[in-house]
């Protein structure tokens, strides 16, 4: 698996959508009050509303329960079970040394 996107949470998306514009010249796709996706960021990514975390690191898989099945097997803890979303799903994990992450699939 390899790193696919990047995605910010912020309790204030339309500060920090604006930040992001006017510091680094970064457009947005939106997808309404809740979610802004990057545009032209260098990678794909987005900003979710929310309480703040730390960016998420998604890796993208074809293979969504191998990869749960080799994310806890190898010790992670799943946070999130696999879930639906608008274009795939996903669960998210914390690895052994605390860093949440999360896998993808578009099927």
């Amino acid at each position: 698996m390899k790193i696919d996107y990047l995605e910010f949470s912020s309790p204030d998306l339309p500060a920090t959508k604006s930040f992001f514009a006017n510091a680094f010249g970064w457009s947005f796709n939106d997808y309404g009050p809740e979610y802004q996706e990057l545009a032209d960021a260098g990678i794909s990514g987005g900003i979710a509303a929310g309480s703040l975390a730390p960016p998420l690191v998604i890796l993208k898989t074809d293979d969504l329960e191998g990869a749960l099945t080799r994310v806890t097997g190898a010790g992670a803890e799943i946070t999130k079970p696999i879930f639906a979303f608008p274009g795939g799903r996903r669960f998210q994990f914390r690895e052994p040394g605390g860093t949440e992450m999360a896998v993808w699939s578009e099927s």
